[in-house]
């Protein structure tokens, strides 16, 4: 099953990736060397992003993230392994999950066309 591992960073995190960047190699590495690494990728700060909802038709566009918090989304690995445990056993290695927020979310498949 896959499953996306969400990674939550402060935006303190965001101001110090490159001295995070190591870790999260190792991770990604250890992730590809098990054979469950499928995807994923780091994020500009939530402040690039722009949000979109359509609201009677019309799009309504907001700068910045979907939620105001302390936390933002700053990547993701998308992972293929057996079960949650797993997931929540590669999830627990990630770096993030020592002073931030990890998300484990399982994906829906996707309609191949």
């Amino acid at each position: 099953m896959r499953y996306a591992i969400l990674v939550y960073e402060t935006e303190q995190d965001f101001s110090d990736r490159e001295n995070h960047m190591p870790a999260y190699s190792a991770y990604s590495q250890a992730l590809a060397e098990a054979g469950v690494a499928a995807g994923g990728a780091a994020l500009h700060p939530g402040h690039t992003a722009t949000t979109l909802r359509l609201r009677n038709g019309q799009r309504n566009v907001q700068d910045g993230p979907y939620a105001d918090t302390k936390e933002q989304l700053g990547g993701f690995f998308i992972i293929d392994v057996a079960d949650l445990d797993t997931a929540l056993d590669w999830a627990s290695r990630c770096p993030a999950a020592s002073n931030c927020a990890v998300e484990v979310r399982p994906l829906l498949p996707m309609n191949q066309a």
